[in-house]
């Protein structure tokens, strides 16, 4: 097994070039969420306004809950039914999983959402459906477009029929299994998360506190690393760009004295969009 890369800043600097000044929103994508069962809108709200605050030229959300009509906090997003967000033109990206629930409608947009030609970002309750479905599995190993599975590490465990104490023991070891078992892109989410593919690159995040221990903030890096593929970056590219970013925002609000107790995803979203800008204008 190779070692991690840490994942640094100059690495990432060139990989997002900085926009035209004759831009229009069809250049930079679009991001398409899929979740939001009832009882779990929010889910998927919080990961469709951080595509939109990362940069995504259109954001749909496909919402199972189909009682709102409009987030009042973003306006700018679409609420749209799912399977709306699962027939998106290129350049885009799927997040589907925020939210999603475990229904019979829930597993035929992780069906559909496999059959897409786009890249694919699962997390969530998407891979709950994904850990005890054979058929999804397979669905999965046939994609031809990129995916990336995102499980913190009792969703790791439960993909791959360990407790999430052994995944814990061996971090290294569970991330690159878990791209090899199914043929993607991983993500092991928690202090150093790791991003593997099926290849031998393996990359470890040096960013983030305890902070992030709190709800939605995997919603919020979901629909983050969206953005950054909708814009342009492939989906590998997008998950280590979109971690660091991710952790750097929350140590960013923590130094200057939010948090990390009672950090929320909303500010890291919103304190990820300042950084980035900050990125691009120092790059």
């Amino acid at each position: 097994m190779n070692p991690a890369i840490d994942i640094q800043p100059e690495t990432l600097r060139h990989w997002l070039k900085p926009r035209p000044a004759a831009s229009h929103k069809g250049d930079f994508g679009s991001v398409g969420v899929v979740g939001g069962a009832p009882g779990m809108a929010g889910a998927a709200l919080v990961a469709g306004r951080a595509a939109l605050w990362l940069g995504a030229g259109r954001v749909y959300v496909g919402l199972l809950d189909n009682r709102l009509a409009l987030d009042a906090q973003a306006a700018e997003l679409m609420l749209v039914p799912p399977e709306r967000a699962l027939k998106l033109e290129m350049p885009a990206c799927l997040v589907l999983g925020p939210g999603l629930g475990h229904s019979g409608t829930a597993r035929q947009c992780l069906l559909e959402a496999l059959a897409s030609p786009l890249p694919l970002l699962i997390d969530a309750d998407g891979l709950n459906l994904l850990a005890r479905d054979a058929e999804l599995q397979a669905r999965l190993r046939q994609r031809q477009a990129a995916s990336l599975l995102t499980p913190h590490p009792g969703e790791a465990g439960r993909l791959l029929g360990l407790d999430s104490a052994l995944v814990q023991a061996d971090r290294l070891r569970a991330v690159q299994q878990l791209a090899e078992t199914y043929g993607c892109l991983a993500l092991l989410k928690g202090a150093g998360s790791l991003i593997a593919g099926p290849g031998d690159r393996l990359w470890r995040n040096t960013t983030g506190n305890p902070g992030l221990a709190s709800a939605g903030m995997g919603d919020v890096l979901a629909g983050m690393i969206g953005a950054l593929a909708a814009q342009g970056l492939d989906l590998e590219q997008a998950a280590v760009y979109g971690a660091h970013l991710h952790g750097a925002a929350a140590d960013q609000l923590v130094a200057q004295g939010t948090g990390p107790v009672g950090l929320t995803a909303s500010e890291v979203a919103r304190a990820a969009r300042d950084l980035l800008n900050a990125w691009q204008r120092a790059g």
